[in-house]
């Protein structure tokens, strides 16, 4: 299979930066909500190495400075348009944002979800002691977001089934106001 140089004309500069920019974002996508979250040094190293290697490969042999412009013009504006339409169509934001993944239920670590998303214990003990918990059994929920970040949910007591009680519950309607 052979694929097109596209030229290093202003067109082909544009043509071949929306190519880069949606390998890219595809690609992210692909590599799971971790590459969202804060960056580790891999995580930067990887981003820089990515953004020298596609440099020429977005610019070709043009390197003025309204190549440069142009190359930065289209992926602000290919990106401002993702954003337009994750904003207005539910399915779009599903595909390319995702949903978010619940690593801790009732306080028991969901272990092939943090396998599938690249979650290591320790990083899910991070997040535990950021909210100032200990373990994962402090924990009613804990959910990766589509941002990367983790959101963790302490206990608030137990209902009548002996499950985590957390203020979400009380608040929906599904577990009785406690006493302050």
């Amino acid at each position: 299979m052979t694929i097109p140089d596209l030229g290093s004309d202003l067109i082909g500069v544009a043509l071949r930066t929306a190519v880069v920019y949606i390998f890219l974002v595809v690609g992210f996508r692909l590599a799971g909500k971790r590459e969202a979250g804060q960056l580790s040094t891999l995580d930067l190293v990887v981003l820089l190495v990515i953004a020298n290697g596609v440099q020429n490969a977005m610019v070709g042999e043009n390197t003025s400075l309204l190549g440069g412009l142009l190359a930065a013009t289209v992926i602000l504006a290919l990106d401002r348009g993702l954003h337009f339409l994750t904003e207005r169509s539910h399915r779009a934001r599903e595909v390319l944002e995702g949903e978010p993944a619940m690593l801790v239920r009732d306080g028991k670590v969901l272990e092939e979800v943090l396998k599938r998303e690249g979650i290591s214990p320790e990083e899910l003990g991070i997040a535990l002691r950021e909210h100032e918990l200990m373990e994962a059994s402090e924990a009613a929920y804990v959910f990766l977001e589509t941002n990367g970040q983790i959101t963790v949910i302490p206990r608030r007591g137990r209902d009548d089934d002996g499950r985590a009680a957390t203020e979400v519950d009380r608040k929906a309607g599904r577990l009785p106001e406690t006493p302050v």
